[in-house]
């Protein structure tokens, strides 16, 4: 009897995400033993003794970033669970995604900047003290606050690659467009920086590939942030759109479908 390759093919690649899977949901168990201990250091002072004003803040630090990490790991659970069709939805608010995702991209390059934006009451507040980092965000007030249901953890991914992804490549700016639309959420990121040439639109999207030199922006990248934002909004039935050209900078626009009431 002739031998199924097709089968036998698809069997390997379900072996192969379950040991990745696996790899990730073990991830979890280290990064709680390094959340406990820092979270002791800084609440019983009485039992491991006094900490120095840049001590506290350094370790302050370290636990939101190890937080992070958590969440990182639970958002490569749910690219898991949206390829195979299973989505978590709940109630939440625009401004409450965005102030997640900022305070942890940012953290990354200014120590006190998740700070700064805990203290920000309301939306004109945070708009004022982000332009001073060369981001802009236009959203409706009204949206802003207003409660949608949708996906967060998987939300918030796609917000965070597009977002750390204009970081990267941006000269001085970067805008962030939020729009609600019948029972769609459009989430746009455009930055000024070089731009990606007509020829490489398709490309782009594809895991580990980049676009000139490896070193050419200061940093080393995998290629696989657009990739996996590409694959989780076609999981969720959305689209992912795509406006550059050399010279001219770089807009991604999500377009992420909302749930049926």
């Amino acid at each position: 009897m002739a031998k199924d390759k097709t089968k036998d093919k698809g069997s390997s690649l379900q072996h192969k995400r379950i040991k990745i899977d696996l790899l990730v949901h073990d991830i979890k168990s280290p990064l709680a033993v390094i959340e406990t201990g820092i979270s002791s250091l800084i609440r019983n002072r009485s039992k491991w003794g006094p900490l120095t004003e840049k001590q506290e803040k350094i370790l302050m630090r370290t636990l939101r970033n190890t937080k992070v990490a958590q969440d990182l790991v639970e958002s490569v659970m749910e690219m898991g669970m949206a390829r195979d069709g299973v989505f978590r939805y709940m109630n939440c608010t625009i401004s409450g995604l965005v102030l997640s995702v900022l305070r942890e991209v940012l953290d990354l390059v200014d120590v006190d900047m998740g700070e700064k934006i805990n203290g920000c009451e309301g939306l004109f507040p945070l708009i004022d003290l982000l332009k001073g980092k060369g981001i802009l965000i236009s959203v409706d007030e009204g949206l802003w606050s207003q409660q949608i249901r949708l996906d967060e953890l998987k939300v918030k991914q796609i917000i965070r690659n597009l977002l750390n992804n204009a970081m990267k490549y941006r000269k001085n700016l970067v805008e962030i467009e939020f729009i609600h639309e019948g029972r769609f959420l459009h989430i746009s990121v455009k930055d000024d920086g070089k731009g990606i040439g007509i020829m490489y639109h398709k490309r782009i999207f594809e895991s580990y590939f980049q676009v000139g030199d490896v070193n050419e922006y200061g940093f080393r990248s995998h290629g696989l942030g657009l990739a996996g934002v590409m694959v989780l909004i076609e999981d969720m039935g959305g689209e992912l759109f795509l406006e550059s050209d050399e010279g001219k900078g770089t807009k991604f626009i999500a377009k992420v479908p909302l749930p049926e009431d």
